[in-house]
């Protein structure tokens, strides 16, 4: 008997339900099909400090610590009940050994009075059942408690909903702009869908992260892999990069500016100090020349002789601009700005070929014959022959002496156009000529 066509998976929380040759419900982690996904580097190696701590993912990016205190044999991907108030949840182990203090230590988790909750057991089939029609009600409820929250005029947004694995609880994440007093909707919520109500507020990366995506590079959103703490990101870190100040290029999909603009920061300001600040224009024999642009990562600067153009640029190492600086500030102007012993600039050569253009598959367009007779009178029907095999005046198919051939004068079409002209000009009929003064 096939059981895969009994196999249900749940992309937020990276699980798979089906059924056992018994009919019991079981389930089993899906690797990659989760958010802030790990890969365990130090699998293979033996464990330093022996630990009961283990990391227990849940729904989308929520995680946190619990405490083996039965000395279960656990590994990760075993599905786990675990201490929750009130009830249970049920999670996935996710990290395991020597990781989980450097781990906790990353993300800054703490113990609630210094002391982590409790792992009860594995998950029974009774649980996974129990956890399987909780996750079921989460999407109906979250369009339920969207509406109401419309019907009261509540300036804020739900983006989640997640039930306890127990289904007596439920956490329902929202977006607002301010504070927002939702103490007549928990009532509301709790006597609509007759569980208990937690609100969590979030932010709009942290929605991101939990709705996942791809990014403008092509790779999945760093929120959804791998960020769990978010840092403050501001204009100031594109003007350093010397990036352009466009929001729809700046901005992520949480229209906030994107987190990756400060993974880079630091490189960038550490370089940018060792370049010297070009407040005047650098005088040389042949002008001035301003600052145009500079390269931070190349330690490079480019300057034109013209304030307003792109005109004879010229492009500097920053040792030979603090030469110039140096002999501007005694009074002196440099000979020429890249100096007697600049190398010549040698182009990188482009190994491109035909089969790099973008336009290898147009067809070539072909030019249109110009109608020779164009401003005339088409020829008739038999006439053209007749053209064709006229002989001309003086003799047996010869040319008069010094007659060049129609097709080799010079302007003969202008020619052609001029005598048409006059022909079509004496065709008019007497009451639209000119008056004689």
């Amino acid at each position: 008997m096939d059981y895969t066509k009994y196999i249900k998976p749940d992309i937020g929380r990276g699980a798979a339900f089906s059924q056992d040759e018994n009919g019991e419900a079981t389930a089993m982690a899906v690797e990659g099909c989760y958010k802030l996904h790990t890969t365990p580097w130090l699998a293979d190696y033996p464990v330093n400090t022996p630990t009961d701590i283990f990391e227990v993912r849940f729904k989308n990016t929520r995680r946190s610590y619990y405490r083996n205190v039965n000395d279960l044999q656990l590994q990760i991907g075993d599905i786990v009940a675990v201490e929750a108030s009130p009830g249970h949840d049920i999670g996935i182990v996710s990290m395991t050994g020597d990781m989980v203090a450097k781990q906790m230590r990353r993300v800054g988790f703490n113990p609630f009075n210094g002391e982590f909750k409790k792992i009860y057991r594995k998950a029974r089939p009774y649980d996974i059942e129990k956890w399987q029609e909780a996750i079921a009600l989460e999407h109906e409820t979250m369009i339920r408690a969207r509406q109401i929250a419309a019907d009261m005029g509540l300036d804020m947004k739900i983006g989640d909903v997640e039930y306890q694995g127990d289904k007596i609880k439920a956490i329902f994440y929202y977006i607002a702009d301010g504070r927002v007093d939702f103490r007549e909707l928990i009532k509301v919520f709790a006597e609509q869908f007759h569980i208990r109500i937690e609100m969590k507020q979030i932010g709009a990366r942290q929605e991101a992260g939990r709705i996942g995506g791809i990014g403008a590079c092509g790779r999945e959103l760093c929120c959804a892999s791998w960020v769990s703490s978010f840092t403050s990101v501001t204009t100031g870190a594109a003007r350093v990069q010397d990036l352009s100040l466009n929001p729809q290029k700046l901005a992520g999909q949480c229209s906030k500016l994107k987190c990756c603009l400060m993974y880079e920061y630091d490189v960038y300001a550490d370089a940018r100090r060792s370049m010297p600040r070009v407040k005047e224009p650098l005088q040389a024999i042949d002008g001035e020349y301003y600052l145009v642009k500079s390269d931070v990562l190349a330690q490079t600067m480019m300057f034109s002789s013209s304030k307003d153009a792109m005109a004879n640029l010229v492009t500097l190492p920053v040792e030979r601009v603090r030469e110039i600086l140096a002999a501007n500030r005694a009074g002196h102007k440099v000979e020429s700005l890249p100096g007697a012993d600049a190398e010549p600039r040698v182009e990188e050569p482009t190994y491109r070929t035909e089969e790099d253009s973008i336009t290898r598959f147009d067809k070539a367009k072909k030019r249109k014959k110009r109608n020779r007779n164009k401003g005339g009178e088409k020829p008739q029907d038999g006439q053209g022959e007749k053209l064709q095999n006229a002989k001309p005046q003086g003799g047996q198919g010869e040319k008069p002496h010094g007659e060049r051939p129609r097709h080799e004068e010079h302007g003969g079409q202008n020619h052609r156009r001029r005598d048409n002209r006059h022909r079509h000009r004496d065709n008019r009929p007497a009451d639209k000529l000119p008056k004689s003064e």
